[in-house]
């Protein structure tokens, strides 16, 4: 008898401790995931695998090997990362020279099996590679600058503009040499690509096209849009008054910045397409009324050789005595043909663009691109001749003003 069996009361017997471990589920899962990534972690170390991981696609490829080379037995076969089945071997080349691959060729990566080294083959290319689409062909390289960006505009060094080279060309109308001009952007485009479409489409190749730097497509848009005809214009967007509540977008050129800063992101923004004759302004209330913030941009874009557009939204923008000083080609909006976007005012609106032109021999409208003032522009300038007056492209009006 034990001393827990004297002290207990009669007719019970104490219940003796059982040991027991708290073990929950949660920590049962947590054990086994844990198990299972130590087994990986070691086969990862301990595993001889020269693609870590990388993936391989397999094929049947004819390689015609030198048949003085030897193959070591055990060896791996090659694995083909990028294949064009049979292909042609490479001309043979003279004594004492590097064969070089045929024009038309593709170059695949061959990855050795066992030890992971790669090497370069060339292949035919297939027939629908052999020409590209008529948007993706290269601008001439004399026009572009790489930059930290990206290929940016510059003056070629013959003393050529971009400008100049990207700009349309423009015939006088028969009988009348000295014809009012008048000039139309639409603005906002890249963004949207049906609406880009819709612009291009039936707009005529005179009405110049600016493009937003942010669409996915933008360069293929763009590039479209200079086919048909268009001179194509890049929107820079500029701090508003009322930033940041209303923000223009990535990359927005700032009073609060440096102005080395600002030039930064003004060579991101050109990087985004190329082609076009000049930059104009999205937003920019605050930005194109501080002269320390804009007049370094100003400068810029004559250095580039590209003109600029000022939307004529801002009564204060320094924008016409900046680009004086520095004999930058400058264009200003005369008039907002979509202000009040509906048919009627964009009539009226139009109707005073050609009072304008008519005064003072060129007008510039500007347009944010809604379809409904697309379909008016389009039906308004079919007309436009017979009126005695001229639809041109944006350079053909953008003035080199003189140093006040």
């Amino acid at each position: 008898m034990t001393a827990d069996d004297l002290n207990a009361p009669l007719g019970q017997h104490p219940r003796k401790r059982r040991l027991s471990i708290p073990i929950t589920t949660s920590q049962v899962m947590a054990g086994v995931l844990t198990l299972f990534l130590g087994m990986f972690v070691v086969w990862a170390v301990v595993g001889n695998n020269p693609f870590g991981g990388e993936p391989i696609v397999v094929v049947p490829i004819s390689l015609h090997p030198d048949p003085a080379a030897k193959t070591t037995e055990g060896q791996a076969p090659p694995k083909v990362v990028a294949v064009n089945p049979d292909p042609a071997p490479a001309a043979q080349a003279a004594p004492g020279q590097t064969a070089s691959p045929p024009a038309a060729t593709k170059t695949i990566t061959i990855i050795d099996g066992k030890t992971g080294e790669r090497k370069e083959v060339a292949i035919p290319a297939p027939a629908n590679d052999a020409a590209a689409p008529p948007e993706a062909s290269p601008l001439d390289q004399k026009f572009l600058e790489m930059s930290a960006q990206g290929a940016i505009p510059k003056i070629a060094a013959d003393g050529v503009r971009p400008a100049d080279a990207f700009a349309q060309p423009v015939k006088a109308l028969p009988g009348k040499p000295d014809a009012p001009r008048i000039a139309i952007i639409v603005i906002g485009l890249g963004v949207s690509d049906s609406a880009t479409a819709d612009a291009i489409a039936k707009l005529p190749g005179a009405v110049t096209l600016g493009f937003m730097p942010y669409g996915g497509d933008v360069a293929a848009l763009a590039g479209r849009a200079r086919a048909r005809g268009h001179e194509v214009l890049l929107q820079v967007p500029m701090e508003p008054f009322d930033y940041p509540d209303n923000d223009p977008g990535p990359q927005t050129l700032l009073t609060s910045l440096t102005p080395q800063q600002n030039i930064d992101r003004l060579h991101w923004l050109m990087s985004r397409f190329q082609g076009y004759v000049g930059i104009a302004g999205a937003m920019g209330g605050r930005f194109t009324a501080s002269d320390q913030s804009f007049a370094p941009v100003l400068r810029e874009t004559a250095k580039r050789g590209l003109i600029f557009v000022d939307d004529g939204a801002n009564p204060r923008s320094l924008a016409g005595r900046i680009a004086g000083a520095n004999n930058l080609p400058f264009a200003k909006a005369d008039v907002t043909i979509d202000a009040v976007p509906t048919a009627s005012e964009i009539d009226h609106a139009l109707g005073r663009l050609e009072m304008a032109a008519r005064e003072r021999s060129i007008a510039v409208g500007i347009s944010s691109g809604l379809p409904v003032a697309i379909d008016h522009i389009a039906k308004w300038a079919k007309t436009l001749a017979e009126h005695g007056i001229q639809l041109v492209p944006i350079t053909a009006v953008a003035l080199k003003p003189k140093p006040s």
